[in-house]
């Protein structure tokens, strides 16, 4: 391996990161009129005040701005990350039941007071990062009772994994069990459990505790078993409560960010005939999504299915998992095919989604090749998480190849 294409890639991403994306969420993105963020941003920066603030945006702006902190502990980072944790705590947490309300209005009043597990991960996912950052054992054990909560509540004992949804006291909830309007409305998701799978590591990474490492094994069996389709190489994205899959498509996005996922959750518990079983899944994963997902321009497709695309959009964050899962995929088999294909998604997250005027990236570009102006800038689900994540991983990758190729004779 070249150094000189690692140090490269390095610093393009770390400028990247320190000098476009960040800005843009510590700037434009902040409400400074209502509290908290904006709910809505149109490529402009035109706000639309009649928008929802969601749990989702504002958990992961958390676990942003306390990842960005741990790799540069700069004062402003901290700010960012206790104005989120102030606003996460006043506005969304829930007093009377214990968890967070799923959305509020712009002026920070609860519009769904629902207890979607989805949104409850990323709470504890964001929680267990800000105590990681800034030793914030307040915080930490807000995480812990809030996955107590799930655990009583929404883990399923009898076929494993977890429900959607509970109402604000937790009890069952109604007919609708969706995110989002797109989605099946079934007991179970592959989403959902993905979501839950990278808290429960971050959870295990900041306490140890034995509970969230039984559970991490549960989900990584119920990925293997259940949730990804052996033959195809694809998850499969809904089922019932018994897991009898109810879809017939899959996103190459969530395919490639699963993979490195599950080696992180493996990595966690310490168990070496796990994760070398894991590790091995990952890297069939992301030869499939390289040979069916990802195109002559560098640009990740966005769904299909039975083996053809159905979507060929490039949303933004599938771009940025494929730029990890590929790194993740290079450093288990040593084939540079993964590192090729880690940079050419990385190139065309440059010359494509990345916005020189405003900052931060669009959320899409079409099959055609246009930004989709009809996507906003932000929104409850546009945030900062999947950018950032990608370049912060990436540069931790990419330091551990070059040490790892300094040391080969």
């Amino acid at each position: 391996m070249n150094s000189s294409d690692l140090k490269n890639f390095s610093s393009a991403t770390r400028e990247h990161l320190f000098r476009h994306i960040l800005p843009f969420w510590c700037g434009p993105a902040v409400d400074h009129e209502q509290g908290g963020w904006m709910g809505w941003l149109s490529n402009d920066l035109q706000p639309d005040r009649s928008r929802p603030k969601g749990l989702i945006i504002h958990s992961r702006i958390l676990w942003t701005f306390s990842a960005a902190y741990r790799a540069r502990p700069e004062t402003i980072f901290q700010q960012m990350a206790d104005r989120a944790f102030d606003y996460l705590m006043n506005r969304f947490w829930d007093a009377r039941f214990g968890g967070v309300y799923w959305q509020l209005d712009d002026a920070g009043l609860i519009l769904d007071d629902s207890k979607k597990i989805y949104g409850q991960a990323f709470f504890i996912y964001a929680l267990a990062e800000y105590h990681l950052a800034f030793d914030a054992p307040g915080a930490l054990a807000k995480a812990m009772e809030v996955f107590q909560l799930v655990e009583k509540h929404a883990h399923d004992s009898g076929h494993g994994g977890y429900l959607e949804v509970r109402r604000a006291d937790w009890s069952e909830a109604g007919a609708d069990a969706r995110l989002s309007d797109k989605d099946m409305n079934e007991k179970k998701s592959m989403n959902n459990h993905l979501h839950v799978l990278e808290a429960w590591t971050n959870l295990h990474r900041a306490t140890g505790e034995p509970h969230v490492a039984q559970r991490l094994r549960e989900l990584i069996q119920l990925f293997e078993e259940r949730i990804l389709d052996a033959c195809s190489r694809h998850f499969n994205h809904f089922f019932d409560e018994a897991w009898n899959v109810r879809s017939d498509t899959y996103t190459f996005g969530h395919d490639i960010e699963g993979s490195w996922l599950l080696c992180e959750a493996a990595e966690e518990l310490a168990n070496a005939a796990l994760r070398r079983r894991v590790e091995a899944t990952a890297q069939r994963m992301a030869e499939t999504v390289l040979q069916e997902g990802l195109q002559s321009d560098g640009g990740l497709c966005y769904e299909g299915r039975h083996g053809k695309i159905i979507d060929c959009g490039r949303e933004c964050w599938p771009q940025a998992e494929a730029v990890i899962g590929f790194l993740n995929a290079f450093q288990l088999s040593a084939d540079r095919r993964y590192f090729d294909a880690a940079r050419r998604v990385w190139d065309f997250i440059d010359q494509h989604l990345v916005d020189r005027v405003h900052g931060d990236w669009f959320w899409r570009i079409t099959p055609e090749g246009r930004v989709d102006a009809a996507l906003p800038k932000v929104s409850e689900w546009k945030g900062p998480y999947h950018a950032s994540r990608a370049c912060l991983e990436t540069i931790r990758r990419l330091n551990a190849i070059s040490s790892k190729t300094a040391q080969t004779p």
